[in-house]
């Protein structure tokens, strides 16, 4: 039975419809199929004796692991080194395309020896839906299928398996030079395991290689940082759901923002705000396709959207475009290490964010210039979007951090509401595109003296969370990131040096003080790993290039072995929250790319 590893000891591999995570002990311990926000099949790291797990491992004691992504790939390598041996596991997942009759979703496992022999022991003890259904088994001279009422699994090898217990067993032994594979893969119920030849295996392998070798040969990004600017895009693209160009923002859920705490979310889906600071990424590196694709995606929103007590638009969607999110608890699940709630499903979906108009506009003004020109209907829903704004921009709302203590009027919602506004008059001016001028001019001026005023404490010398406090929140970082104010504004700087003295520690950033500004919840919450990229930026806007580049240096020390980042770093350098989040591989993009420019 596996323990709780370390966050940050794991990898992830992935078809870009679904991933899995496999830990350095060679567990498979999170995996939902067919997609990233199906009920999952291995989920024991949120449950070590009832969520399910798949591992391949050495079958002796004393063996050190080491884990490695094939250069250039999202193929993940774990390796396992003893005195009489070195064996490793080549995984990875084949993009398969969209045209099969069945999107099968090939886990595959090829175990190799390298040097001397190894034997492994190989367990596989699925839990299908969160570990609420019961399934069967079906043993085969090539292998077992897993049965339950809605998903078939399929493991195949040359190997024989034991069955026991709901699951399957067995031990091996590879040689210097020699392999067994094993593929799992989603049937339909009267599917009958077949033969997998080794040369099968390894043109998949390489065919797994050569894709993206081929797709992360498209950056444009030559800089310092190359090789962990690439990681971070191929992270990026294996959250990207590929039927619809939609980005998650983690493919896990409820994994803690404090070991024991409450702070537990399902991250499996995709935020509006993600829109503007993904697409800035991906064209910033040249990757257009993509760029495309999750535009069209936002198009497909704007189109659908519907008046609400909340707005027009919801903050976050399904990655398939589904706007109900329910979210539920999982009681018979304990949590990673204990943490409860697990969560599933988002009760976020409906609160009333008003800063995502900002980010969504603010995406669409980069698409036209860098990527292609809004057409006539898209302008017309967008332009119906900023009169929404220009007369609802002034009202309080949960913000960014998505806070469940009360709705407040916070300095960040009101600056992406200006966003919003400014994007759009430069769309319409820069396209001679009809717009009512007047009006959105005279809001976006409204929000900006608003902000100056209401959103500037005279005593603090700073831009607040929120008006009538004096309470500091890292998102007011992007104040000159979105161009509201000159980064060499007096005014910028005194904040900037504010959020320093109280919300940095050591280049890590916190979102804001939760005692001076309680959101609803118990406990207590890390770094967040975005706001301090955004520290870097910010920074090197402001001329400060080697405290910038000493806070960036700084943080890419607390990316994992693989370079992999997950939502927060705790006090002692451990990564905590959904893994590895999305959000901190875009801020993380963005830093390099400005900073590297700043550095010449």
């Amino acid at each position: 039975m596996p323990e709780y590893l370390p966050i940050a000891e794991h990898g992830i591999m992935g078809d870009l419809h679904t991933v899995a995570l496999a830990a350095t002990d060679g567990t498979i311990d999170w995996y939902c199929c067919p997609t990233f926000d199906s009920p999952s099949v291995f989920a024991s790291i949120l449950d070590k004796e009832n969520g399910g797990y798949y591992r391949i491992a050495p079958a002796r004691e004393g063996w050190t692991p080491k884990q490695l992504y094939f250069p250039d790939t999202n193929v993940l390598i774990t390796r396992f080194l003893t005195p009489d041996g070195v064996g490793e596991i080549q995984g990875f997942m084949p993009i398969e395309e969209a045209a099969e009759d069945i999107h099968r979703h090939r886990l595959i496992r090829r175990v190799e020896g390298v040097r001397g022999e190894m034997r492994f022991r190989v367990e596989m003890f699925p839990r299908f839906n969160y570990g609420r259904d019961e399934h069967e088994i079906e043993q085969h001279e090539h292998g077992v299928v897993f049965r339950s009422p809605s998903l078939c699994l399929a493991l195949q090898s040359t190997t024989p398996v034991a069955c026991d217990s709901g699951g399957i067993h067995c031990e091996f032994t590879v040689r210097s030079g020699s392999s067994v594979t094993f593929v799992l893969e989603r049937v339909e119920p009267d599917y009958v395991p077949r033969e997998y030849s080794e040369e099968e295996t390894r043109q998949a392998y390489e065919q797994t290689i050569a894709f993206w070798r081929n797709w992360v040969s498209q950056s444009r990004y030559r800089g310092r940082w190359r090789e962990t600017v690439n990681r971070s895009a191929l992270t990026l693209k294996l959250l990207t759901y590929r039927p619809t160009g939609a980005l998650v923002a983690a493919p896990t859920t409820s994994l803690p923002e404090q070991i024991g705490g409450e702070r537990n979310w399902d991250y499996r889906y995709t935020w509006i705000r993600d829109a503007a600071f993904s697409l800035y990424a991906l064209l910033r590196l040249g990757f257009t396709e993509e760029a495309g694709a999750f535009t069209a995606w936002l198009r497909e929103r704007v189109m659908q959207h519907h008046s609400t007590e909340t707005g027009p638009l919801q903050i976050m969607y399904g990655i398939d475009g589904r706007s109900e999110l329910v979210e539920e608890t999982l009681d018979h699940f304990e949590g990673y290490r204990g943490s409860r709630p697990v969560r599933v499903g988002n009760g976020a979906y409906d609160q009333l964010q008003l800063d995502i108009y900002g980010e969504l506009i603010d995406s669409l003004y980069l698409y036209n210039k860098y990527g292609g020109a809004l057409a006539h209907e898209g302008w017309i829903e967008i332009s119906n979007l900023v009169d929404w704004i220009c007369e609802n921009w002034d009202q309080p709302d949960e913000g960014i951090w998505e806070v469940r203590g009360g709705r407040q009027n916070f300095t960040y919602s009101r600056l992406m509401c200006w966003v919003a506004i400014e994007r759009a008059l430069r769309i319409a001016r820069q396209r001679g595109l009809p717009a009512d001028l007047d009006k959105w001019i005279g809001a976006r001026d409204a929000i900006y003296h608003q902000i100056m005023t209401r959103g500037w404490n005279e005593e603090r010398q700073a831009f607040v969370q929120h008006f009538d406090t004096d309470a500091l929140d890292a998102s007011l970082l992007l104040m000159p990131l979105v161009k509201f104010i000159a980064p060499t504004d007096p005014r910028w700087l005194s904040t900037l040096d504010a959020i320093t003295r109280e919300l940095v520690s050591d280049s890590l950033v916190y979102r804001y003080n939760a005692k001076s500004s309680p959101d609803g919840l118990e406990g207590e919450e890390a770094t967040f790993s975005i706001c301090s990229f955004w520290y870097v930026e910010a920074l090197a806007r402001a001329g400060r290039l080697e405290e910038a580049r000493l806070a960036f240096e700084k943080m890419l020390t607390y990316a994992n072995h693989l370079g992999l980042y997950s939502e927060e770093i705790g006090s002692t350098g451990e990564q905590l929250g959904n893994f590895p989040q999305a959000f901190t591989h875009l801020a993380l993009i963005s830093a390099a790319v400005n900073l590297d420019h700043q550095l010449g």
